[in-house]
């Protein structure tokens, strides 16, 4: 064809970036629209198939809003610190900023080939030290306010990265990265207090607009529990144990205790003949994962020789340790009601432990249904509610408990033992106290290494810097630095608010900026952050709010999951199936417009969809054809200016209509499938008239911007099509002038007729009897009853 987007991709970028076609304006009477993508971390096998699949639903909606006149704030930026680059510059010696500044120059020019209107202006890095100062700057406000602090937790070591690993980072007991065998090791660590948020994470939930499965999930990870915190006393020990439950009335079914492997009091308890099965088991169990820990179906534990008294009771009962509890979740003991628990009932049942029946009701045990209380003395004859109830007046009558909500989420793991991430701006003075960094030191700046590697005992690099180490305040404090640095989503907790005002080297972020932009409008993303990133922002959030240094405590309020981009064998993409997609090369043989459009075209948003070789070359086609109807083959320009036949000038505003509603619905498949539908029938109408080529470049230019600048330019178009106002469509034009409705005779349908909206009646009636298989049931009758309602339904009854 005459229009070649390897002519005019790069013209139109090049006049995007020379016109600063995507800045924000940072002060505008406008209405603003923040749309956010979740940005990339920046690795050097660059971008793939997926992040334009992520980035392309955030594009549309913002050239959208910018046609409709908001004043539009689509930036991007690189996560950038990450195990990753330190990997690599462990294995070669180059620096991770040389990596990560190398990959963000890759994926800036990707990026920007694909015709995303980004606000390059605003593009941000979180390795910089001008970004990660604030980053610093957010902690010491954690800090100052008790929700930053020290503590010795049990902690996924790998001894051959010499790092911590999140759960989501070990995989079967090994590292995600690597392969390499993972053990659970106590460490002292840094930890956000993001319990104490719980209930405002959860019950602010219903102040955004989310996919409800992305606030279950979140709130079934908060976890909130009612119930009560119980003691236990250990026969022949002074020491007693808590536990909690949520079913209190179940006390007088427990018969026996689990402790988890690394409960603070199982060494004491363990008795001489049982030392060596339980350290054994304790030993087994620091080699698995938490993940796979929860996950396991097999039950196993080691009876520690030790009892218990139930308090209700004084039965003696014995206490076990097993790996499925564990130590950071609750007490880190529970109470094992096997008569009522399948967990319970499977761990009795394998080591012969004894089952009670407490609860009335189910012919076999274990029984977890609604059921009135037995065999439980003052408790018989109680529902559950009232028992609870009358359980809890009990334990608080008697002190041996207390009514408590607890939640299973826990407080955020937040030190690395690894080079590349933000530097911790905290000191241990030489006297034993710590204090933060004073603000007018920020940043502090992570120093060069000789190199990258933890010591074998587990301290960060940073601990070999012994001239960094060592700290000499302004006021002649002496003390040693934090050699631990943040995790990488430190710097993603907040950088929604740093695009705002990026280049501020006096604040985060200007409060009236934020007063104006935030809450981000649409934010999409994959939902594997779920309970992660989209957490922890949160948390953050609401730090700042109550800091009085944000103005809204929900970062984002509508967020959007685009689906997963399969391979061609609708497997997950992987190098290792050889499935990959590079869109890159894709882009070569058909332009990134065919790219942006297909991946609009091949389903709904959310939803998984392999790529297809055939379905990509038919989207080429589509706009092929697009741009004949402007250019020939051979270049002639054959648009015209004649009026528009009134079913294309009707089609056209239906069109109109039919893509603006499915862009604010992000169901862009069906935007571009009524296109496809206009074009067709201009082909079919032999119509290339400008009245109808102009506003079809408009509402095009959200999937295939470089074609609709084309085009646009072509047609005698003021100024870039990009920028130009949003079509309208006349509503009365988009009304249907008739209608399809079925025909029914006593009630079952016989046969469809095609009538004049507002036809009467009589008409109706005439039309139906038209018709084959109604006149056919009628058999030369007139009906008895005709029940009609204009352009619904037909009804004809027949005695």
């Amino acid at each position: 064809m005459a229009l070649d987007f390897k002519e005019y991709e790069g013209k139109w970028q090049k006049k995007w970036a020379d016109a600063k076609a995507f800045q924000a304006e940072a002060h505008s009477s406008k209405p603003k629209y923040y749309a956010l993508d979740m940005f990339p971390y920046p690795s050097g096998s660059g971008l793939h198939i997926g992040h334009m699949a992520s980035y392309t639903p955030g594009d549309i909606v913002s050239r959208y809003k910018r046609a409709n006149g908001f004043n539009v704030l689509h930036p991007m930026g690189y996560d950038a610190f990450g195990l990753p680059a330190e990997q690599y510059a462990i294995q070669t010696g180059i620096h991770p900023a040389i990596t990560t500044d190398k990959a963000i120059a890759s994926f800036r020019k990707t990026l920007q080939s694909f015709g995303f209107s980004f606000d390059w202006s605003r593009e941000i890095s979180t390795a910089d030290p001008k970004y990660y100062k604030w980053t610093q700057f957010i902690f010491l406000k954690l800090y100052e306010r008790g929700l930053a602090y020290q503590k010795e937790v049990p902690v996924n070591w790998c001894p051959e990265l010499k790092t911590v690993l999140a759960n989501d980072e070990v995989i079967d007991g090994k590292s995600e990265r690597g392969g390499h065998p993972v053990i659970r090791v106590p460490m002292k660590q840094w930890m956000l207090k993001i319990t104490d948020y719980a209930e405002r994470l959860l019950n602010d939930l219903d102040k955004v607009d989310w996919p409800e499965r992305t606030k279950e999930a979140q709130r079934n990870w908060i976890g909130k529990s009612e119930g009560a915190r119980v003691t236990f006393k250990i026969e022949g020990e002074t020491e007693a144990f808590e536990v909690f439950t949520t079913r209190p009335d179940t006390l007088f079914g427990v018969t026996f205790m689990v402790m988890a492997p690394e409960h603070p009091l199982v060494k004491k308890i363990t008795t001489q003949p049982q030392h060596a099965a339980v350290e054994d088991y304790v030993l087994a169990t620091s080699r698995k994962s938490e993940v796979e820990r929860k996950a396991t179906t097999d039950k196993t534990g080691v009876f520690t020789g030790a009892h218990a008294l139930n308090p209700i009771t004084g039965e003696r009962i014995e206490i076990w340790i097993a790996d499925y509890v564990l130590t950071d979740y609750g007490t880190g003991a529970i109470m094992a009601v096997p008569g009522h628990d399948a967990r319970d009932f499977e761990f009795a049942k394998k080591f012969n432990l004894p089952v009670k029946r407490v609860l009335e009701g189910g012919d076999e045990l274990p029984f977890e249904g609604e059921g009135t209380l037995v065999n439980s003395d003052f408790l018989n004859g109680l529902t559950k509610t009232a028992a609870i109830q009358k359980m809890l007046e009990h334990l608080e009558a008697k002190k041996i408990g207390v009514r408590e909500v607890q939640y299973k989420l826990r407080d955020w793991l937040f030190s690395r033992q690894r080079y590349w991430g933000e530097p911790f701006p905290i000191v241990n003075l030489a006297g034993g106290k710590q204090i933060g960094v004073p603000y007018n030191e920020l940043p502090v700046v992570l120093p060069e290494v000789a190199d990258y590697e933890p010591s074998e005992t587990g301290e960060a690099p940073l601990a070999k810097i012994h001239e960094w180490v060592n700290y000499h305040g302004q006021n002649g404090e002496t003390g040693r630095r934090e050699t631990d640095t943040m995790p990488g989503a430190a710097g993603s907790s907040w950088y929604f608010l740093r695009y705002i005002d990026p280049t501020n080297d006096q604040a985060a972020f200007d409060p009236k900026l934020e007063k104006y932009w935030l809450p981000v409008d649409l934010y999409v993303g994959g939902p594997e952050h779920t309970v992660g990133h989209l957490l922890y922002s949160r948390f953050w959030m609401k730090v700042l709010f109550d800091c009085g240094l944000v103005s809204h405590d929900e970062p984002f309020q509508k967020l959007a999951h685009q689906g997963m981009i399969l391979g061609p064998d609708g497997q997950k993409m992987s190098k290792s199936r050889g499935n990959v997609i590079s869109p890159e090369d894709i882009a070569k043989t058909h332009g990134a417009d065919s790219i942006r459009t297909f991946i609009s075209f091949m389903g709904p948003l959310n939803a998984d969809k392999p790529w297809s070789p055939t379905g990509i070359d038919g989207v080429k086609r589509f706009l092929d054809r697009v741009g004949r109807l402007v250019v020939s083959d051979d270049g002639a320009y054959v648009a015209t200016k004649e009026a528009l036949p009134p079913a294309i000038e009707k089609l056209l505003h239906k069109t109109i209509k039919k893509v603006t509603e499915d862009i604010e619905s992000m169901s862009f498949n069906t935007a571009i499938a009524a296109m496809m539908i206009l074009v067709n029938d201009l082909y079919k109408a032999e119509c290339r008239s400008e009245l109808v080529l102009k506003p079809l470049a408009q509402i095009l230019a959200p999937f295939a911007p470089h074609l609709a600048e084309e085009l646009w330019e072509k047609l005698g178009g003021e100024g870039l099509c990009s920028l130009a106002p949003w079509p309208k469509y006349d509503s009365t034009l988009c009304a249907d002038d008739t209608v399809t409705i079925g025909v029914q005779v006593n009630g079952k349908m016989r046969g469809t007729i095609e009538i004049g909206v507002a036809a009467s009646e009589e008409e109706a009636l005439a039309a139906a009897k038209a018709v084959a298989s109604v006149e056919a049931v009628l058999a030369g009758k007139n009906p008895d009853k005709v029940i009609y309602k204009a352009g619904k339904i037909l009804n004809l009854i027949v005695k």
